[in-house]
């Protein structure tokens, strides 16, 4: 009765979820087992291989099969989930052999290798995969210590897939934002929960300079074979920051010789960088092809309530309570990032514990005074206007005019730059300062002077007296 049961609910969920979602998180399951429940009920227990797949099944799916099945069986049905137990092995029901034959996509078809190379690739064939030290993971960040909230749902609901399923869909997987945003975060959270999974997955993180460090060493000693070893043979790459790799024209080679090793033999690839892929300059084409051939996804600023259950979640990591008003308080005074928000909790849980005072909200303000005081100085965006226009000799009504010469556009984008860097402002409350342009008209600005500085001495310098010019 309930083979038949959990086997006619599985073909109704077939149809009603879309492929790549039924076919990652439903099909690879055991039948579930019939266990003693009270009359007029149907109670069926379904064991699942690791806490991570139980926990997205749980929240992800489990409503749905309750109300598939039960509407199938004319009756409730009750769905316990467990933990399989772990014996080292694969469990049957997730052995490939055992898996019902799907129709690979034609890309599938194409990047697959042939069943004698992923015999091969299989943990009982292969070296050790790295040690817990040379993966480089923090094993402090993970899904559950990540904060969710509408500034990350789209990059954490991505990652979340790619770690119960690495190398199946969203491959590569590409994370932009800026700095403090909890990009790196994310890619330690899919490194975590891999492992956790497959202790015998090989996983590498690294920062880009880190890969750019091993292609240089690699080419002083001419052991490029050594470079291949470390990076061609992975199960899941993560690697932060890849806008470093611009103008540095034998690290995009290697990395993209590596790259189609990866994606050749179903390993992973996350990335993280500070704008998207076609934004990324100096960088080969047919790379970034590649970097946005998979998924690209934005990690966006923290909104209000979700800085405000970051600081709540961090000061309770720490041991410490921290009253709901207080972190409102220290919400709406800090929103640039959440590394800026976790320093201002710092600041304010260390000089509680060191005055032995408790958390209030006038605590705060003294604790971060400082900061506040530079948060408050008030720089609107007409005063950025004008102090753009005289720096560079033009007319504030230029700004907000339609003329698209060289000399007036681009202070303009700098005015825009300094706009989004230095007010509350939202893009499209930018955008009607500057003669009501579209929200994507200052995205590009903010993303064109914002790449150029960190190359372009002459315009670093030129916002550096700029900023202190504004900051009075």
């Amino acid at each position: 009765m309930s083979l038949d049961l959990w086997q006619r609910g599985c073909e109704r969920l077939a149809t009603e979820l879309p492929p790549q979602q039924f076919n990652t998180w439903i099909r690879p399951l055991p039948p579930a087992e019939s266990r003693p429940a009270d009359p007029g009920t149907t109670r069926l227990e379904l064991r699942v291989p690791n806490r991570f797949k139980l926990d997205w099944i749980r929240t992800q799916y489990a409503g749905r099969i309750e109300s598939v099945l039960s509407e199938l069986a004319g009756q409730p049905v009750r769905l316990d989930l467990t933990l399989a137990p772990r014996d080292g092995h694969t469990p049957a029901a997730l052995a490939p052999a055992a898996r019902p034959a799907a129709a690979p996509t034609p890309s599938e078809a194409t990047d697959a290798p042939p069943a004698a190379a992923r015999d091969a690739e299989t943990p009982a064939a292969i070296t050790p995969p790295p040690s817990s030290t040379r993966h480089k993971l923090n094993p402090a960040l993970t899904f559950d210590t990540l904060v969710p909230g509408r500034a990350n749902q789209m990059a954490r609901t991505a990652a979340l897939h790619v770690a119960g399923a690495p190398g199946q869909m969203y491959n590569p997987l590409f994370i932009y934002g800026g700095v403090g945003l909890g990009k790196t975060h994310l890619v330690h959270a899919v490194g975590n929960a891999l492992l956790a999974d497959r202790p015998d997955a090989r996983v590498l993180y690294l920062h880009a300079e880190q890969f750019i460090s091993d292609v240089v060493r690699n080419y002083q000693r001419k052991t490029f074979d050594e470079l291949k070893a470390k990076y061609h043979q992975l199960d899941l790459l993560l690697i932060d920051d890849v806008q470093f790799f611009a103008g540095k024209e034998r690290t995009q080679e290697e990395f993209f010789n590596a790259f189609e090793a990866l994606l050749a033999k179903r390993a992973h690839i996350i990335m993280t960088s500070d704008t998207y892929p076609k934004g990324l300059a100096d960088i080969d084409e047919r790379l970034r092809s590649r970097f946005d051939a998979g998924l690209t996804v934005a990690i966006e600023p923290p909104e209000l309530e979700m800085r405000v259950a970051i600081l709540i979640s961090k000061a309770r990591a720490d041991g410490v309570e921290m009253p709901e008003d207080v972190a409102f308080f220290v919400a709406k005074n800090v929103r640039a990032n959440v590394r800026e928000l976790e320093g201002a909790l710092r600041k304010v849980l260390a000089y509680a514990k060191f005055s032995h005072k408790e958390i209030t909200i006038a605590l705060a303000r003294e604790a971060l005074k400082d900061l506040l005081s530079i948060h408050n100085r008030q720089i609107s965006v007409e005063n950025i206007q004008k102090t753009v226009a005289d720096f560079y000799k033009i007319k504030v009504a230029d700004m907000y005019s339609k003329k698209r010469p060289a000399s007036i556009a681009r202070p303009r984008q700098i005015a825009m730059f300094l706009a989004k860097e230095m007010t509350q402002k939202s893009l499209p409350e930018i955008g009607e300062l500057f003669g009501g342009r579209d929200h994507t008209t200052v995205l590009h600005a903010v993303r064109k002077i914002g790449g150029e500085r960190q190359k372009n001495g002459e315009l670093n310098q030129q916002l550096h007296v700029l900023e202190q010019t504004l900051k009075g």
